[in-house]
């Protein structure tokens, strides 16, 4: 564990952290994702009694993963072990949509989702249908 995460993970901060890890997938991250982010943290119920201020320690944390070699092995397993199993395709949902939020993938988030499917063994059908609907809420006119 790291200075910036000073309690164990909730199941809300391993939601967020998987957000911020999508946004940051492709070292920018958009407003459009930030947006997306602190909206589905004030407005989810699995968010309602998540202290928002945890989003910015939760960011340092998935930044400090990210510049170490194994970082993204090192996420995985904090989520692993902290999230319960049933909300697995709750937080692929969200990182479809933060992906989806400035209305283009790119290939190295297409790259994580696909890493996070693996990672949570979410079932294939399922995934495409989670996609579907980030897809529907995101499309432009």
């Amino acid at each position: 564990m790291t200075e910036a995460a000073p309690h164990p993970l909730t199941s809300q901060d391993c939601l967020v952290a998987v957000m911020i890890a999508v946004s940051a997938s492709d070292q920018n991250i958009r407003t459009a994702e930030l947006v997306k982010i602190e909206s589905s943290v004030n407005l989810l119920p699995v968010f309602a009694d998540y202290d928002i201020d945890r989003i910015r320690v939760m960011s340092e944390l998935v930044f400090e993963l990210f510049e170490q070699e194994d970082g993204l092995d090192a996420l995985f397993g904090l989520v692993r072990a902290n999230l319960p199993e049933r909300l697995y395709e709750t937080a692929y949902a969200l990182a479809c949509d933060v992906a989806a939020a400035d209305g283009t993938l790119r290939e190295a988030e297409l790259r994580l989702l696909e890493e996070i499917r693996y990672e949570l063994n979410i079932d294939r059908l399922h995934a495409a249908a989670i996609e579907r609907g980030a897809r529907a809420r995101h499309l432009r006119d």
